[in-house]
């Protein structure tokens, strides 16, 4: 019965989450009554069955152990008159998944709250890929590249400053929309990436995270088919499509060139080509879109050698003049080294790094790692894999730089 209540807080918990914030009206107070309905979970359900819609019994559970709380504040707080307010407000919620019809998602409504204008972007971002991913404070922080700290205080203004300011929890005006969209698209591809290429841990990737990132995409696209909205969702099918294969039976990581591609999810890259086509055919270009082009350019190579890199290096150009970063950069500095030979690689890598921006993040070390490796030069190789190495948090990512430090000492 415990495996089954885990589970259902795996599959079930941030919908029932947002749920809860929604009836509730307080982050705090909804965060509680979630601990509290699986708490009751695990006493109840041995006892009385499993119910035949648990998320729905988990959010009546939640919301009257939220109101007995309520309940026995008012009893000791001087602020009774306005917590018996509070509560009358909250008695009148009499089925707990009273939706919306138009749009008829919580979970949705939630990432728009958590985008609010109100908030800085990366509070709008951090609150969301706490809240509606279920990251922990410390995968966000390492995604930030902050303190700890200071992300998780991030995240208590925010759901206070959502409080206090009483913004509501909505789908924005459709006239508000299009300005709310880029704060929105941000959060998605976060929780997506964390999903392809965790963080932490034993997996390199958590499909949990990937299958979230796209339904909400897909609701996004839905109510807001926008360029950059189908251009995300098109970016994010297409690299699902070949997640499953990052990996082989051990969990260990395989590089792109030596997947498998006929295990490759085809229906994905289908559905990601018409999106990409469709995006691009609006004539609004943005990232997202550029970025799925890129994607499709791998997805439609039968073999790794038929990689057109001379149109990836092109699409890099278009990603960078639309405002790149510098790890865009290390991305187009790989596709150079795929084009032009490593030589030419190497030397927009160094740059980078002589920069200073990226001296921290390990894949530009592993990435000046295999071009050394390529040029037989081991000893510069096995250098810059232990540097990636020291910086490296993720458990397949580390064994793959530990077997390539160990071929090479070969």
């Amino acid at each position: 019965m415990r495996d089954l209540v885990d589970r259902t807080y795996r599959d079930e918990s941030r919908r029932v989450l947002a749920t809860l914030i929604r009836l509730l009206g307080d982050f705090e107070l909804a965060e509680e009554a979630l601990h509290d309905a699986f708490v009751a979970a695990i006493e109840r359900w041995p006892v009385d069955g499993v119910p035949a819609n648990p998320a729905n019994w988990l959010v009546s559970a939640g919301r009257f152990k939220a109101i007995d709380s309520i309940r026995r504040r008012a009893a000791l707080d001087d602020r009774a008159p306005e917590i018996e307010r509070q509560l009358a407000e909250l008695e009148q919620h009499e089925h707990a998944f009273a939706q919306d019809g138009d749009i008829g998602d919580d979970r949705l409504r939630l990432v728009f709250t958590c985008c609010h204008p109100a908030l800085s972007a990366d509070a709008q971002v951090a609150l969301t890929l706490h809240t509606i991913g279920g990251l922990t404070t410390e995968e966000i922080a390492h995604a930030f590249l902050v303190p700890t700290p200071t992300l998780a205080q991030r995240i208590v203004r925010a759901k206070n400053k959502i409080r206090d300011a009483a913004i509501p929890y909505e789908i924005p005006d459709r006239t508000e929309l299009p300005e709310r969209l880029d704060a929105v698209l941000a959060t998605l591809y976060l929780i997506f990436n964390e999903g392809y290429s965790a963080t932490f841990g034993s997996a390199l990737t958590r499909a949990d995270l990937c299958g979230e990132a796209i339904r909400l995409g897909r609701l996004l696209v839905e109510l807001l088919p926008e360029p950059e909205a189908l251009g995300l969702l098109a970016m994010m099918l297409l690299h699902d499509s070949r997640r499953h294969t990052r990996t082989d039976s051990n969990g260990d990581l395989v590089v792109l060139d030596e997947q498998d591609r006929s295990q490759w999810n085809h229906a994905q890259i289908r559905e990601g080509l018409q999106l990409t086509e469709r995006a691009l055919q609006m004539g609004r270009v943005g990232p997202y879109q550029i970025q799925a082009a890129i994607a499709a350019v791998h997805a439609e190579a039968k073999e790794a050698s038929d990689t057109d890199w001379a149109q990836i290096v092109v699409l890099y150009d278009v990603l960078l003049s639309l405002g790149g970063s510098p790890v865009v950069e290390l991305n187009q500095a790989a596709a150079i080294a795929m084009r032009d030979g490593p030589e030419r690689g190497l030397e927009r890598i160094d740059a980078l790094l002589a920069r200073g921006e990226l001296e921290h993040y390990h894949l530009a070390h592993s990435a000046r790692a295999d071009l050394f490796r390529r040029l037989g030069r081991a000893n510069d190789a096995l250098a810059a894999y232990k540097k990636a190495l020291a910086l490296t948090t993720q458990e397949p990512e580390r064994r793959f730089i530990e077997r390539r430090i160990a071929a090479l000492r070969d």
